[in-house]
């Protein structure tokens, strides 16, 4: 269903289920409940006094009983303001408090998610879901429901008190009243579908804003900064020509209620008048019913911006509780939480497709003895990422086996699982904080000391040690101030410093110098004695030494052996590939 049309009215599951949200909360919601309640007939209650204290005191000319009426309205006008800021003050610590942990609880559902979510779907429209839609949510609380309630309660005092008061005067000034909810109901709908769009737009941006900034090195590469500037512009004009709509409808819909309220006023003048002159009315009735006529028609011009605030955030709890409500987990049924794995590796007959249909990987067998290394090289889109991925469940296979330890890899508890392995990827990803903190991933358990004792043994030490600071060198987003070949050695830090069992190498030298190359080739060398390996690369002077390599081509296993019986190979894949690039480097 669209949102468009799930909003065409209140959904009232949907609104229980936000307010559900509150439950940590009820004395909070109790309290902001009640205040609205009492702040109903306490808002009347000055109108009230100042029509007895004209028809009682002032036309009496009693002086002593006027200065009480006078006191007593200042308490009452500072006991209203009180409980107004205590009502606003309440409502709106209760909306944060509800989305700073609906926010907890979104980024933690994300974190748990395939990747295949991540491979859908653009970040900026993650994002928009985790900050702006959240907040809009907050609204549902600070302006929506609970102000609807304290509004409905005032229009119902206030009528009950005119009523009371002179019904015949009531009628004439509410005879205005059906063109200006006519009035509010289309302001309504128009607001709503006009706000509807900018909240699409603000997303579009969001999306835009996030790849393009992610990737300008790409767009000025490329000198593309025109383009997506007009690309940008387009967006943006989008983005204003929504919000001037719903100024638009602001702008007609105000002036109209002040046209409405202007002519209840003076028809209430004009009854009034004459109930005065023939005593119907008394003076202080007419005095009074102006405040009433502000206090009737306030609400009722704000209930239609509140219940399309209501209606926003019923819009935007919609769109995070799609993310909540997608449940496209890996499954962690597994028990087996071990604190060391040997590292022997098999898989049977394994298949697997992204979009369950075309397949990547297909009848995949190999076995990977504990503590021996494995290569995987051909070209680009056979599979050589995608078995590394299956092997640390980011994603669940079609078919076949997968096992560790002789153990197949669902009966280990997910993050037991991957704890035991280490990845160090081609595009190294480094977090804003310091170099410490990227290595450690702030885990308060890894000590600077063993932190230090790892760059030595990769030899990233001096390096890190040469920059402002050492280790506590503020890195920028994506570790921009670094260069590859440092990025690169911090993530090996990174990896050893936890210690896995089972390391992982996706094409980890490819986009490095031959100085940091060599480097970090004596560092896999030491890492990979102790530890069962993968690595994937396309440079084959890194993998000589691999016990076992494996050349995979369009998703299957073309060869397998070792570099020396792979060079055997009469019209070998290997062979052809090791002999291109041997020529390529030597000519």
């Amino acid at each position: 269903m669209s949102t468009e049309q799930s909003s065409n009215k209140i959904d009232f599951i949907l609104l229980g289920r936000v307010l559900s949200l509150a439950r940590p909360y009820k004395s909070a919601f109790i309290l902001a409940a009640s205040l609205a309640i009492i702040l109903a007939p306490l808002a009347v209650l000055r109108p009230y006094l100042i029509q007895y204290t004209v028809d009682n005191y002032i036309m009496d000319f009693n002086y002593d009983g006027l200065i009480f009426m006078i006191m007593m309205l200042v308490g009452v006008l500072f006991l209203q303001a009180a409980m107004r800021y205590s009502f606003i003050f309440v409502a709106n610590l209760l909306g944060q408090s509800v989305i700073r942990d609906l926010r907890v609880k979104v980024f933690r559902h994300i974190t748990r998610l395939k990747l295949t979510y991540f491979d859908h779907t653009p970040v900026g429209r993650s994002t928009t879901r985790t900050i702006s839609d959240i907040e809009t949510i907050n609204n549902i609380f600070s302006q929506g429901v609970i102000t609807i309630i304290a509004d409905i309660l005032t229009l119902v005092v206030v009528l009950a008190v005119m009523f009371s008061t002179s019904w015949r005067l009531s009628i004439i000034c509410l005879s205005t009243v059906p063109l200006l909810i006519i009035a509010t109901y289309i302001f309504k709908e128009k607001v709503k579908a006009a706000y509807q769009i900018v909240r699409t737009q603000i997303s579009n941006m969001n999306a835009f804003l996030q790849e393009r900034i992610t990737g300008m090195r790409i767009v000025q590469i490329f000198n593309a900064e025109e383009k997506e500037l007009d690309n940008f512009k387009e967006i943006n004009r989008e983005y204003r020509k929504a919000n001037i709509n719903t100024i638009l409808y602001y702008s007609i819909f105000f002036p109209v209620v002040e046209i409405l309220s202007a002519s209840s006023l003076g028809l209430m003048i004009w009854w009034g008048a004459k109930g005065v002159l023939s005593n119907e009315v008394t003076i202080g009735v007419l005095v009074a019913f102006p405040l009433y006529l502000g206090m009737l028609f306030r609400p009722i011009r704000m209930l239609a911006d509140k219940f399309n605030t209501l209606q926003m955030g019923l819009v935007a709890s919609e769109r995070v509780f799609g993310i909540l409500d997608n449940n496209s987990f890996i499954n962690n049924k597994g028990t087996i939480q071990p604190e060391k794995l040997k590292g022997h590796i098999s898989f049977e007959k394994v298949h697997f497709a992204y979009d369950g249909l075309h397949e990547v990987l297909k009848n995949i067998s190999f076995d990977l003895e504990a503590g021996k290394t494995l290569a995987i090289v051909g070209s680009t889109g056979s599979g050589k990422t995608t078995i590394i991925n299956i092997l640390n469940r980011f994603y669940e296979i079609k078919s076949g086996k997968i096992q560790i330890d002789g153990i197949p890899i669902q009966d280990y508890e997910l993050n037991a699982l991957r704890s035991r392995l280490s990845m160090v990827l081609q595009d190294v990803f480094l977090f804003s904080g310091s170099v410490l903190e990227n290595i450690t991933l702030r885990d308060e358990s890894i000590s600077r000391e063993e932190v230090i004792a790892s760059a030595k043994l990769i030899g990233a030490h001096e390096f890190i040690e040469k920059l402002p600071g050492g280790y506590d060198y503020e890195v920028m987003e994506r570790g921009a101030t670094l260069s590859m070949g440092q990025r690169q050695l911090i993530s090996f830090v990174r990896a050893l410093v936890f210690n896995p069992d089972i390391l992982i190498l996706d094409e980890a030298t490819s986009s490095i110098d031959p100085e940091t190359e060599s480097i970090i080739q004596y560092a896999i060398e030491k890492l990979i004695q102790k530890r069962t390996s993968i690595i994937i690369a396309h440079r084959l002077s890194t993998i000589r030494h691999a016990d076992t390599i494996m050349v995979l081509h369009q998703g299957e296993i073309q060869e397998m052996g070792s570099h020396d019986e792979l060079l055997q190979l009469k019209d070998g894949h290997y062979k052809e590939l090791y002999e291109m690039q041997f020529n390529t480097t030597t000519a």
